[in-house]
């Protein structure tokens, strides 16, 4: 398997259409980036959750999973399943918080999800962020739509379990759901760990990608 580096990173922004989506999506390459450099800005940015007791769970757990990060975490009030309704607010949002960060590196939901919040957020991320690489992200759901990941980020057993552990310990409104359990996210990340040779994973999808082979 051909692996590609991104060298150091200073700064990602991370993007989600709901509280948690980010946490389920990518919180074990969260606890890997934010332990291996010391330091780094995490910007996010949530469509969903203000002023509501998931705006309080996010914050906290999205401090846990970017431990010694400089983390700053914006949370809008749109209502939850009507993104398409607020074409106009989610692009001038996405504007604003483009205008606030210049990452090295992005992570957004990704195009084929089944959910139409998080599938509209996909979509619009490259428009804001046109020059940068976008890793769209695998959200766990009763959905069928787990899509064909083209990338692999692979994590320790630690960071798996610690994972699914904050998980449980931070969204306790949504650990009623039936699929909201640390089994479902070790058996997501030990399967695609599987896909790329290692013990676990995450997985991403992405559009584009520009390689520079060295020969200019």
């Amino acid at each position: 398997m051909i692996a590609l580096t991104t060298g150091s990173l200073t700064e990602i922004a991370v993007l989600g259409a709901h509280c948690d989506d980010i946490a389920i999506g990518m919180g074990a390459t969260l606890l890997t980036l934010a332990r291996k450099h010391s330091g780094l800005r995490v910007r996010a940015l949530v469509l969903t959750g203000a002023g509501t007791v998931r705006e309080d769970e996010e914050r906290a757990a999205l401090a846990a999973f970017c431990p010694n990060a400089d983390l700053r975490v914006t949370v809008l009030d749109l209502p939850d399943g009507r993104a398409p309704a607020h074409w106009d607010r989610i692009k001038q949002a996405l504007a604003t918080f483009r205008a606030s960060t210049e990452p090295d590196l992005v992570f957004a939901p990704q195009r084929a999800d089944a959910h139409q919040d998080h599938r509209l957020l996909a979509e619009l991320v490259p428009t804001e962020f046109r020059d940068h690489l976008v890793l769209g992200y695998e959200i766990l759901k009763w959905e069928t739509d787990t899509p064909t990941p083209t990338v692999f980020v692979p994590i320790s057993t630690e960071f798996a379990d610690e994972k699914a552990r904050l998980l449980q310990k931070h969204y306790p409104s949504q650990v009623g759901r039936d699929w909201f359990d640390e089994q479902s996210f070790t058996g997501l990340s030990r399967l695609r760990g599987v896909q790329c040779r290692d013990r676990h994973a995450e997985a991403f999808v992405v559009d584009k990608v520009v390689v520079d082979l060295g020969l200019s």
